[in-house]
């Protein structure tokens, strides 16, 4: 099985699934920084994971969505995944 990384997203699941952190996020008036912060992630790779940048292990989509007060589920249906 080929590993998924952000250069091998031809389908783009890490750019819809970071446009739907970033959506949600906003939606919520959260700064990048406080979801970080929430999320207990770097802000760098909080920013890299947003972009579509890096592949998101399924703790770190847990502890967003929890920051986000959302289930993970929901999350990862919003960004049609």
């Amino acid at each position: 099985m080929a590993r998924i990384s952000a250069e091998s997203d031809k389908h783009g699941d890490l750019l819809r699934l970071g446009a739907s952190v970033r959506a949600r996020r906003k939606g919520l008036g959260m700064s990048q920084e406080a979801l970080a912060d929430a999320a207990e992630i770097d802000r760098s790779h909080m920013g890299k994971i947003e972009r579509g940048e890096r592949n998101v292990t399924i703790l770190n989509v847990i502890k967003i969505a929890e920051a986000l007060n959302i289930k993970p589920s929901t999350l990862l249906e919003i960004a049609g995944l």
